[in-house]
Formats: structure tokens, C-alpha cells, sequence
């Protein structure tokens, strides 16, 4: 590392410490040209993925655009808050379990998918519907068979009451 007073490239680490926290770590190092001494920080860059649409556009990931899928497909569903959170956390953290720099918008409305199916069937099909552009009667069937064929799975709500899915 560069000394920040006399930009000699080359310093020494004189003590290492870890925060508190357990998420950086202070290093004082000392500058072996001019003697000087100073304090960095290192601590993790976690970053999501850019998005690659279907046209080739890049875009930043937003939460914002994964949270507002969810609440759409679920709207007046008996699905808590924790639920979707939950969800949303699986999501993101699938996206940087993959530590790839890109992924496409087909791969995260798979697992969008994915969750509204563990979640609610209804809200699985609207948002199947909307993402698999159904354009018949037919699209739905098949929808709501795939659903009707899978085995019925047991979700605990925010008071902790079971319901079936």
C-alpha cells in the first residue's frame, strides 16, 4: 500500500486489530520511506450481481423491483411480512451464493418462482402467468395441474398458526 504522505510504495503493518463487530479489521502500518505511520480498514464488499435483461441491457440489482414482484403476486394473500422477507433473503442470498458479476432476469424470476410456489400456489400462478406471458386458457391449465400435482406442503404464519399450501 501507498504511503498517503510521500506515496512510497512500500509500508509495514505494525498491529492488526479486529472491530467488535467481527466485520473489518484496523491494520496501523508505517511507512518505510518516510517513517509516518497511518491507519487503514478492510472490511467485505459483498455486491449483488448486475442484471442482464432479456434485450442485453444491464441493470443494477434492486430489492426493490424483487420485493415489489413478491407483494404484486401476493396481494390480499394470507402470506406475513416475516414470510416474504424470508423469501426475498433466500432469493439474494441464491444470487451471491452463485459469485457470478452477471446473471439474468430469466435466472431470478426462476427463483422468484421457486419461493411463490413454497409460499402460495395462487400467488405462484399470477406471477407465472405474468413472467411465462400465458396467452391462452390453456397456459393456466397447465399451470394449476403442475400445482394440483404437487405435494401439499405445511407453512407457519406470523402467528404461528399452520396452514396448508
Amino acid at each position: 500500500m501507498k504511503c498517503p504522505f510521500c506515496k512510497h510504495p512500500d509500508t509495514q503493518v505494525v498491529d492488526t486489530r479486529e472491530s467488535e463487530e467481527g466485520d473489518s479489521i484496523r491494520r496501523r502500518r508505517r511507512c518505510l520511506g518516510c517513517d509516518k505511520r497511518f491507519t487503514t480498514y478492510e472490511m467485505v464488499e459483498l455486491r449483488m450481481p448486475q442484471v442482464v435483461k432479456q434485450n442485453g441491457m444491464r441493470s443494477e440489482f434492486d430489492e426493490d423491483k424483487l420485493r415489489t414482484s413478491f407483494t404484486r403476486a401476493l396481494h390480499k394473500r394470507p402470506v406475513s411480512a416475516e414470510l416474504v422477507d424470508a423469501a426475498i433473503d433466500h432469493v439474494t442470498q441464491k444470487l451471491h451464493a452463485l459469485g457470478e458479476r452477471e446473471v439474468g432476469s430469466r435466472q431470478i424470476g426462476e427463483l422468484v418462482m421457486k419461493e411463490l410456489f413454497k409460499l402460495d400456489k395462487v400467488a405462484y400462478i399470477r406471477f407465472a402467468s405474468v413472467y411465462k406471458s400465458f396467452q391462452d386458457v390453456g397456459d393456466f391449465t397447465e399451470a394449476v395441474e403442475a400445482v394440483r400435482k404437487s405435494p401439499a406442503r405445511r407453512v407457519t404464519d406470523s402467528s404461528g398458526k399452520r396452514k396448508k399450501t
